[in-house]
């Protein structure tokens, strides 16, 4: 066995050598939110009434168990983060343990790189094994952080059992991403097996949660059992046992069937393609809407979810944000200022802007890993021109990101407003509040197109450009941060529809910096060399 595992540290160097950008930015991301926003819950509930008003809004609508889980102990900072942040945090390492563990393993296959290493003395449980290390280490760094940034504040149990649960839930799907990459025959339906199954595990999480009769539901998710520990909350040391044990069996198959496959081939067959080529593969476009579509799809429906739930918790969000002044003023600044539930609605459709940024950064770093397999040169000596194939990928990129914003909002719009009898009316709002937000994602997709003509080999780093205009739209108003900082972030020019004075100017400089940023890309991109 020691043979096997010949070559895993130098693999473990590699892996943390290129994610040397993406990787921190989950951990300092995933690590430090809890920490940064627990002051804001003194100025949410100054006085023992809006915290009992807490604690009766949460308790009265099932829609804040469906999207936060079970509230414990809300009469406590502790208690308040576990609750609104503890199932998301889990959601997001999770995430980043799917999509970590994957690049490292079954991504290396589908670039050939695996069959010319397994070629030399590095084992064969190497690549999986430091893959392991890379993405479990980055979980338990990301629990580690929490713990002891949390332990300043609130009580030290359980800062520590929050921190354990998001590490667990990260160990976990680390274990469903190593099984799915023995199962798929690629890298992105090895992501698809793992953020489907992530994507069960919250639904169940949800329905369990928020219906009495089928609470057996939630112990049934990985996301379950990491709030069901209940941090700050008389926790409950035992339930760590259950994703403990779940990691150490997915580690053990994922090792089990590893060599019951070949380099490069997964255990599940694969589907035979027709002899030809169906006519509608016959130009660029069609094999962009071939490579896109499944990543569209999947974030439509994600957003789609999204938008219908966060709809149902508008017309309650007075007693989630607390009764204050103070609390009212928080909360406008990050979503507009003509009342609490236009300002959420607002602050709603942002979020989603900047989630379909991410998508958008995703559809265009496609041209990169095109680039990078070798798939694009072959397609470059026929016809096509280079900027004929990148404008194929980059119109999912903008009108992609434009949808899925869209979508997100009208549900928002439509479950609003069929909570608050004005249907159209709330609709109306929503489409023009996402009319508004897209020129804000377009900005941080053209960033992404700029850095893949100008400088492909750090293509990774538009990653950290959106997490960066993500991190401050999000906490920036919250922490009160200096104007000069805010304005870094394209999220927060635009003007907070509905309820705010509504101007084109912001929207004129966003769609400006993205026509030029854009131009810039594309002409380094037709001036350099492939590869």
């Amino acid at each position: 066995m020691s043979g096997a595992l010949n070559g895993t540290g130098p693999l473990i160097r590699l892996a943390l050598r290129r994610d040397r950008i993406i990787l921190p930015i989950w951990i300092v991301l995933l690590s430090l939110i809890p920490v940064a926003t627990i002051s804001s819950y003194d100025q949410f509930y100054p006085t023992a009434a809006s915290r009992a008003g807490l604690v009766a809004s949460a308790a009265a609508n099932p829609s804040f168990a469906l999207l936060y889980g079970p509230a414990f102990n809300l009469g406590t900072a502790g208690g308040f983060i576990a609750w609104r942040m503890g199932g998301f945090l889990a959601l997001l390492t999770g995430l980043m343990a799917v999509f970590t563990l994957t690049r490292h393993t079954r991504a290396e296959e589908d670039t050939g790189r695996a069959e010319l290493l397994a070629s030399t003395v590095v084992g064969r449980y190497a690549p999986l094994t430091a893959a392991l290390a890379v993405t479990g280490g980055a979980s338990v760094l990301i629990g580690v952080l929490q713990a002891i940034t949390l332990a300043a504040k609130v009580p030290a149990a359980g800062s520590v059992a929050l921190g354990a649960s998001t590490a667990l839930a990260g160990l976990v799907f680390t274990g469903v991403a190593a099984v799915a990459a023995q199962l798929g025959e690629y890298s992105r339906t090895a992501n698809g097996i793992g953020t489907a199954v992530l994507g069960v595990a919250f639904l169940l999480r949800g329905a369990g949660d928020s219906t009495t009769d089928a609470h057996w539901l939630s112990w049934l998710s990985p996301l379950g059992w990491a709030q069901q520990i209940r941090p700050f909350a008389e926790e409950r040391w035992w339930v760590l046992i259950l994703p403990v044990a779940t990691t150490l069996v997915l580690f053990v198959v994922a090792y089990a069937l590893l060599p019951r496959r070949d380099v490069g081939v997964g255990l599940l067959p694969p589907r035979l393609g027709p002899s030809e080529a169906a006519p509608s593969l016959r130009s660029p476009f069609s094999l962009a809407w071939r490579l896109q579509r499944g990543p569209l799809f999947g974030w439509l429906i994600g957003l789609a979810v999204g938008g219908a739930l966060f709809g149902t918790i508008a017309q309650g969000i007075s007693g989630l944000v607390g009764g204050t002044e103070q609390s009212r003023q928080i909360f406008e600044r990050l979503g507009g200022s003509h009342g609490l539930v236009g300002a959420f609605l607002a602050t709603m459709v942002s979020l989603f802007a900047m989630l379909a940024s991410l998508y958008g950064v995703q559809a265009t770093l496609r041209m990169r890993t095109e680039e990078t397999s070798i798939r694009l040169e072959p397609l470059l000596a026929t016809r096509v021109g280079r900027l004929r194939w990148a404008a194929s990928h980059l119109v999912f990129a903008f009108l992609g990101s434009a949808l899925l914003v869209l979508v997100g909002g009208v549900l928002l719009g439509l479950s609003n407003g069929l909570r608050s009898g004005d249907v159209g009316r709330s609709v109306g709002n929503m489409v023009a509040a996402v009319a508004v937000q897209v020129p804000a994602a377009w900005v941080i997709v053209a960033v992404a197109a700029l850095i893949f003509g100008l400088l492909p080999k750090l293509a990774t780093a538009a990653w950290g450009v959106a997490a960066l205009a993500l991190l401050i739209s999000m906490f920036g108003p919250v922490v009160n941060a200096p104007q000069v900082l805010l304005d870094v972030s394209p999220f927060q020019h635009p003007p907070k529809v509905p309820g705010a004075v509504f101007s084109a100017v912001p929207l004129v400089v966003l769609l400006a910096v993205s026509a030029v940023v854009l131009a810039v890309g594309l002409t380094g991109w037709r001036r350099r060399d492939v590869g």
